[in-house]
């Protein structure tokens, strides 16, 4: 019988460090070393076949309920956190996602792809002109809150209010949370106010759409709770924004780098479900999915306590060179990535963030070409979820305003 393991004796990776990139040579040299890694918060797991064997691994589960702890956050968000969607398991989570799948169905998704390519010809239009613009503030952050706005039915008026909220609440997701904690907190309170709000007018004047189908399901048939349905709201604005507008804002950081792949996008606009792919599997807004041990086992050949956290780190995986060949190529036939997670936990709304980010691939690459930075660009430190915070950029004027790229 071969002898089993430890977590001594492997590379330690320092997930904490706001410094440390997850793209960094040092996880990169880990990753060579070994299948796992040690970390503060537990073990990372930094190759691919592993990474898609354990989010399936019926020994673990959902394990982001213990980030505020891993933090030393309290408070509302946390109070929040543990009861949302994305941490619960077993018929509790399999209810809720059952209410909300509704949402997300093919048929829903589909039919929101000219009301997309609306928004952002719009976003387009007030900027391409220019030959430059901050991509986050003029495109990604405003698009991501003008869809989610459109998805469940709210003013396009209050898309900025919602985005700022989302955006706070979002830093909980990052390394720096302990030191955001007042300001989450507070965005929290206002999202709940804002949910509040939206509640009691859908109770009073229902309409057609996804939010007032929500507050239906808190009066009859299969029933939310008055907690579930506050709850729910806010995971769905909140995750609804902040992850999409953090990924548009990668996609534009990774193109910068591929100006040449951005010019064949142009020219091929038919790519851009692919592209949104291609960007995922290198550079995902989500840079760890977690999972946490429900009892001991062992897996090839490391023996794993009860309760151990595992940090899966998506990137890693996703640009393992025993299955991806290197380099960034939007016209590769790859193996999926892991960038929307896996399992019971896969992202609700992967398919309609899979379409949003197609349409704004569709749109803006005939618009903006030739592109290149504009001067310096913020980001999020690159852990947890991480994302632009300014992305400036300069391009050459194509003239193609009002009409979508992708027509014939």
């Amino acid at each position: 019988m071969a002898a089993i393991a430890t977590l001594e004796g492997v590379p330690f990776l320092n997930l904490a460090d706001p410094t440390l990139s997850t793209r960094s040579k040092t996880v990169k040299e880990a990753r060579a070393e070994s299948w796992y890694a040690r970390t503060p918060y537990g073990i990372a797991v930094l190759r691919y076949d592993d990474m898609r064997n354990l989010l399936l691994h019926k020994q673990l589960r959902q394990g982001s309920h213990a980030w505020p702890a891993h933090n030393g956050v309290t408070g509302i968000f946390a109070d929040w956190w543990a009861r949302t969607i994305l941490v619960m398991e077993g018929e509790d989570h399999t209810r809720l996602r059952r209410i909300v799948n509704p949402a997300f169905a093919p048929k829903v998704v589909s039919g929101l792809k000219d009301a997309f390519i609306g928004l952002a010809i719009e976003l387009a239009d007030e900027f391409t002109g220019k030959g430059h613009c901050d991509f986050m503030k003029e495109f990604a952050d405003p698009y991501a809150a003008r869809v989610l706005c459109h998805i469940l039915g709210l003013p396009k008026a209050e898309s900025d209010h919602v985005l700022r909220l989302s955006a706070d609440m979002g830093l909980a997701l990052g390394v720096a949370f302990k030191e955001n904690e007042e300001k989450i907190n507070k965005a929290t309170e206002g999202m709940y106010a804002y949910a509040d709000e939206l509640v009691k007018h859908r109770k009073t004047a229902p309409g057609s759409d996804f939010m007032s189908a929500l507050v239906a399901a808190s009066e009859d048939g299969e029933r939310l709770t008055n907690d579930e349905l506050r709850d729910t709201i806010l995971m769905l604005v909140f995750a609804g924004i902040d992850t999409t507008r953090n990924q548009l804002g990668l996609t534009m950081a990774t193109f910068l780098e591929h100006p040449a792949q951005w010019e064949l996008l142009a020219e091929k606009p038919e790519l851009a479900a692919k592209a949104v792919e291609e960007v995922m599997r290198v550079r995902p807004t989500i840079t760890w999915v977690t999972r946490e041990a429900i009892e001991d086992f062992e897996y090839n050949g490391v023996k794993i306590k009860k309760g151990t956290t595992l940090h899966l780190l998506s990137e890693a995986a996703g640009t393992d060179p025993d299955i991806f060949p290197p380099g960034f190529d939007i016209t590769a036939e790859r193996q999926r990535h892991f960038g929307f997670g896996g399992g019971p936990h896969h992202c609700l709304g992967h398919a309609i963030a899979r379409s949003d980010m197609t349409v704004a691939l569709s749109v803006l690459p005939a618009r903006m070409r030739n592109i290149r930075p504009n001067g310096p660009a913020t980001y999020l430190p690159d852990s947890g979820n991480t994302g632009p915070i300014s992305l400036p950029v300069a391009f050459d004027v194509a003239g193609l305003s009002g009409r979508f790229a992708a027509d014939p």
